[in-house]
């Protein structure tokens, strides 16, 4: 077992997230402390006019620097960590056509932090044909796994809903041997969750987000733009399946014309719409969803996927797991596990055809040899 530190900053572009874990790759040992730092207006700015740009385009090497100088800043608060897993920024996703993009240098932040960095968690999987995301249901099944060991799940198929940005979902037998192994996870993108909400309270009301979800619970949604929301083919397409974050571009327009409260009850109304339109792909029903990321401190949201979802609907601390860090900690084990040379992501979680190990190593210039250097 090492300690790990994990750190993320998803496509809400809020901040960085940073917490410890103790594990091999396979088991989860224990959770240690975490840490959020939040970017400052300019920084936010800076990484939202590089949405959708590759590297080489203007605003991407500003971008790539804010995200990997916060990141190595927040490292520097965590000298117990042994290996560090960073995910970078990602600006934009094309996994059929131009690949998918990550900013900033992992190798100069191993230098920075003076331990080794796995980084570009994804572009392997692409390479290899998946989708390159989502990457987090390896680590769903593990969490499953612990929870089931500690006594907070009963030992039956459970469903981790993370709505940031961009909404995804992962099916998971705990009882699987692997999470590889087949029937272990089925994991897809349902469709946009926090993002348009998110845009929404930015561009009208210059407010990050929708606090306690008032706006939206003061609204009433109008079902008819939900109901052409989810006539969008991607509902369709069979999962394992991915999204950019402004796939559904046409989605904040179409709210337009509607009042503050009615545009954001509307948007929340497609977010648990997407997600119950995803539930026909499920292997069976799970006994709960276990919902992680900014999506769950939102009422509004909470109350439409209880009323829209056929199963119980829960925060997923009530696993006695931290849905604020879980994708901190995810890149955590997955770094650990690509260190290991373990598959990070499968057929029926990302389409690649095979079971694949993605992620770079970097180590610092003085070289400290933790593990063994993988196959």
């Amino acid at each position: 077992m090492i300690r790990v530190l994990g750190m993320m900053s998803g496509t809400s572009m809020d901040g960085v997230d940073a917490a410890m874990i103790e594990t091999d790759g396979v088991r989860i040992a224990g959770f240690g402390r975490s840490a959020f730092c939040a970017y400052s207006d300019n920084e936010s700015a800076v990484l939202h006019a590089a949405l959708g740009r590759w590297p080489g385009e203007p605003g991407v090497e500003d971008a790539a620097t804010i995200s990997v100088q916060s990141h190595a800043a927040m490292a520097s608060g965590f000298p117990e960590a042994q290996l560090i897993g960073y995910h970078g920024q990602t600006l934009a996703h094309d996994p059929q056509g131009r690949g998918t993009h990550q900013a900033g240098d992992g190798a100069w932040l191993a230098r920075q932090a003076d331990r080794p960095v796995v980084w570009d968690f994804r572009s392997e999987d692409v390479r290899c044909g998946g989708e390159g995301a989502p990457l987090a249901p390896f680590f769903h099944w593990a969490c499953a796994h612990w929870a089931v060991g500690q006594g907070l799940l009963p030992a039956q198929p459970v469903a981790f809903l993370n709505l940031g940005g961009v909404g995804n979902i992962t099916w998971v037998d705990p009882q699987a041997p692997a999470p590889e192994t087949p029937g272990a996870c089925l994991a897809f993108d349902t469709g946009p969750a926090n993002a348009p909400l998110n845009d929404l309270m930015r561009r009208r009301l210059r407010q990050s987000h929708d606090r306690d979800g008032r706006l939206a619970a003061s609204g009433t949604a109008d079902m008819d733009i939900v109901a052409r929301f989810l006539r969008h083919p991607f509902f369709d397409r069979q999962p394992p399946k991915s999204l950019d974050r402004d796939q559904f571009a046409d989605l904040g327009p179409a709210v337009d014309p509607l009042p503050d409260a009615d545009a954001a009850a509307t948007l929340v109304a497609a977010l648990a719409g997407s997600v119950a339109a995803g539930f026909r792909w499920l292997p069976q029903i799970p006994a709960t969803v276990l919902v992680c990321g900014g999506g769950r401190r939102n009422p509004a949201i909470m109350a439409r996927l209880a009323w829209d979802l056929p199963c119980d609907v829960q925060p997923v601390e009530a696993a006695g797991l931290d849905g604020d860090m879980l994708e901190a900690q995810a890149f955590g084990w997955l770094a650990a596990r690509v260190m290991r040379g373990l598959p990070t992501s499968g057929p029926s979680t990302t389409a690649v055809p095979d079971p694949c190990c993605g992620g770079r190593i970097s180590y610092p210039r003085r070289r400290r040899e933790l593990f063994p250097t993988r196959p």
